[in-house]
């Protein structure tokens, strides 16, 4: 049966007689979990099982834990990591303690079934950066910010969760909330890619890509990267990004429109799939009824993403939550 160019949510930590039977006619190609989805070790478990038992296939299971104040799970159940950019500025081998705090975390999720995480973040530090995403990030300069997010994507496949490298083509210039309002840089052309979007060049072998949801007036002034045929046009031919493409939420406050009329532009935009986040049923059942399968070329990129996935590498982790304490200067 064709997946569906979508990426759903659910309402809580287990799924209701409506949300399988939903998921099992709609057929999203994976699925996204919060806060709100999350209790303990043994409920995670029995929740992404009954995720994908609603599909019936090993549908990709994907969560944005980044670590510091984006992180889906917690403690008790779970480590709890610094904000990234604290991270890099306190390791005395930055790089190194990068791999090992995503191996950690690629650890956590593999063993509870999530497969997928919404990271690396390749977007630069500037004076400008909203706070709701500049300690997220890994620094403000092109070659820190592609060798950390390097060793974030490879430490999370040697843990069997694939990479999703964000937020292409760059987000660090907005000075908005994109969760509440449209961000809008008027950098000229040229200085972009010298600067903004060349992370996302030399990380452009990536299988997995997430959109920004942000205007470059320069290059297209009247939509956002995610729903602006020019860019997805640039994203593809200029950065040279051949991976799986999906939007960043769909419901986010930066877009405009319904969320259906949302999805639809971001699809004949470019985008491979749409991501809806936050479980509501009106929502995912206009989007399923709107946003359809995913074209051929989406399933091509999408089979190679998953043909990554892999049994996380033997390791020894406790070995390894000593060494980044070692490697962390407090």
């Amino acid at each position: 049966m064709p997946k569906g160019a979508f990426i759903f949510g659910c309402e809580g930590p287990e799924l209701s007689a409506w949300e399988k039977a939903f998921f099992r006619d709609a057929q999203p190609w994976g699925f996204i979990l919060f806060a709100r989805n999350i209790v303990e070790p043994e409920q995670l478990i029995r929740l992404t099982r009954d995720l994908r038992e609603a599909v019936g296939w090993n549908a990709p299971i994907l969560i944005d834990q980044e670590g510091g104040r984006v992180q889906r799970m917690r403690a008790p159940h779970w480590r709890e990591f610094l904000p990234a950019l604290d991270q890099m500025r306190l390791a005395r081998d930055p790089m190194r303690a990068q791999w090992v705090r995503n191996r950690l975390i690629a650890n956590d999720l593999s063993s509870v079934g999530i497969d997928v995480n919404c990271a690396p973040l390749a977007d630069l530090t500037e004076s400008e950066t909203h706070p709701v995403l500049l300690n997220r990030l890994y620094g403000g300069d092109v070659e820190t910010v592609v060798a950390a997010a390097r060793q974030c994507a490879d430490a999370f496949l040697a843990g069997g969760v694939l990479p999703i490298l964000k937020h292409i083509p760059g987000y660090g210039r907005a000075s908005v909330d994109s969760h509440k309002a449209l961000p809008s840089v008027s950098i000229p052309r040229a200085e972009l890619f010298e600067r903004d979007f060349a992370p996302f060049i030399a990380l452009n072998d990536l299988a997995m890509g997430m959109t920004a949801h942000i205007v470059f007036s320069d290059i297209d002034p009247e939509a956002p990267a995610t729903t602006s045929p020019r860019m997805m046009t640039l994203i593809r031919e200029e950065i040279g990004f051949g991976g799986l493409i999906m939007t960043d939420d769909i419901s986010m406050e930066a877009l405009s429109g319904s969320v259906e009329e949302r999805g639809v532009a971001a699809l004949r935009a470019g985008c491979d799939l749409v991501l809806h986040c936050n479980g509501e049923r009106a929502d995912m059942e206009a989007i399923a009824r709107t946003c359809g399968s995913l074209s051929a070329a989406g399933q091509d990129r999408a089979e190679y993403a998953l043909s990554q996935r892999r049994p996380p590498e033997t390791v020894d982790i406790k070995a390894l939550e000593a060494e980044l304490e070692a490697l962390l200067v407090r």
